[in-house]
C-alpha cells in the first residue's frame, strides 16, 4: 500500500515523536522515582529485552568487543544520569532542544584531534550554541541560570563522546553486541549508584509503583530504547540521510508540543528564539557538514554515528 521509501520516513516520524514525547514521561516519572533507580530499572529491563533478541551475537563476545561497549556505555551512563537529574529542575522542551546540541557538538569534539570540519558545520555550530545561550541564559545574566540547563548541557557533551566511541568500534564489532553492552552497562552502574548516593543522601533512593511510573517505564525502555531502535535500524536503510536528518529533528519539535499539552509549558519570546536557532544550527551540520544522522534525544542509537 504504501512504498518502501514513505514506511521508512514514517518510521522515523514516529521514533522522533516517540523520543520528543519522552521528555515529559521522564520527568513525571521522577515524581514516584529516584533518579538512579530509574534509570536502574529502564535500562535493565531493556537489556534483558535486547539480550533476547541479540542472544546470538552476545556468544561471540571477546575481551575487545567488551571493553568497547563499556566505553560506550559509560558515556551513555552520563548522558542519562545528567539528562535526568536535569530534568528534575528544567522543562522537557528546553531539556529537549539543549540535548539536541550533541549533533553539532562532536565535530566540534573531533576537531580537537585535528578532524577538520568545513564551514557549514562551524555555521551550524555557532546557530546552536548561540540558540543555547538565548534558551537557558535569562535576561538577568547567568547568575541566574537553571542549574537543571547546565546539567542536561553536560549531558549533550556526554552523548556527544558516546557517538564518537560508536563511530570508532561500530565496524569492528558486532552492533547488536554493542548494543546490549551500552544499554547494560548503563543499568548496572546505575544500580551500583543506588547505595552510593543513598549513603551520601545526594539521591535516596525512593519508588511508587503508581501507574504513571509503570507506564513511564515501559515506554522508555521498550518503545524508545528497543523499538525505536529496530526502527530506525530498517529506516535508515531505505531512506535518504537528508531524510533522517530532517525527521529526527523534529523530536525536541514533539517535546515542545507535548510538554505544552500536557505541562502546559510555555517557552517566552527569549527561549523561542534560542529554540530556533538550535534546530536550524543542528540542520545546517546535519544536512550541509556531512555529520553522522544522530537523533538529539533521550536515545542515541548505535546506528547514529554509522555515517562518521
Amino acid at each position: 500500500m504504501f512504498s518502501t521509501r514513505l514506511r521508512a520516513d514514517l518510521a522515523l516520524g514516529f521514533n522522533a515523536f516517540v523520543w520528543g514525547t519522552t521528555f515529559v514521561v521522564v520527568k513525571d516519572a521522577l515524581a514516584d522515582s529516584s533518579v538512579y533507580v530509574y534509570l536502574a530499572l529502564r535500562f535493565g529491563l531493556a537489556a534483558i529485552i535486547l539480550a533476547t533478541v541479540f542472544h546470538r551475537s552476545l556468544r561471540e563476545l571477546d575481551k575487545k568487543s567488551f571493553w568497547a561497549g563499556a566505553q560506550i556505555g559509560l558515556f551513555m551512563l552520563g548522558g542519562y544520569v545528567f539528562q535526568t537529574a536535569g530534568l528534575q529542575y528544567t522543562t522537557p522542551s528546553k531539556a529537549a532542544f539543549i540535548t539536541g546540541c550533541s549533533v553539532v557538538l562532536v565535530p566540534l569534539l573531533l576537531a580537537l584531534f585535528g578532524k577538520p570540519i568545513n564551514a557549514w558545520i562551524w555555521s551550524g555550530a555557532a546557530a546552536a550554541l548561540l540558540g543555547l545561550y538565548f534558551l537557558t541564559v535569562p535576561a538577568e545574566g547567568f547568575a541566574a541560570l537553571n542549574k537543571g540547563d547546565v546539567l542536561v548541557f553536560l549531558c549533550a557533551v556526554m552523548f556527544a563522546f558516546q557517538l564518537i566511541l560508536i563511530g570508532r568500534h561500530v565496524e569492528h564489532h558486532s552492533i547488536g553486541a554493542l548494543a546490549f553492552l551500552q544499554v547494560a552497562v548503563t543499568g548496572v552502574f546505575s544500580a551500583l549508584l543506588v547505595p552510593i548516593f543513598a549513603a551520601t543522601h545526594i539521591d535516596p533512593p525512593r519508588l511508587a509503583w503508581t501507574k504513571i511510573f509503570i507506564f513511564a517505564l515501559l515506554v522508555t525502555s521498550i518503545g524508545s530504547t528497543v523499538i525505536g531502535f529496530y526502527f530506525q535500524v530498517w529506516a535508515q536503510k531505505h531512506t535518504t540521510s537528508s531524510h533522517a536528518a530532517i525527521l529526527l529533528t523534529l523530536e525536541p519539535v514533539f517535546a515542545a508540543l507535548t510538554s505544552w499539552l500536557v505541562a502546559h509549558e510555555r517557552l517566552g519570546p527569549r527561549a523561542l528564539f534560542g529554540a530556533t536557532l538550535i534546530l536550524s544550527g543542528i540542520l545546517l551540520a546535519e544536512l550541509k557538514g556531512a555529520t553522522p544522522v544522530t537523533p538529539g534525544s533521550p536515545e542515541p542509537s548505535v546506528y547514529s554515528a554509522q555515517e562518521q
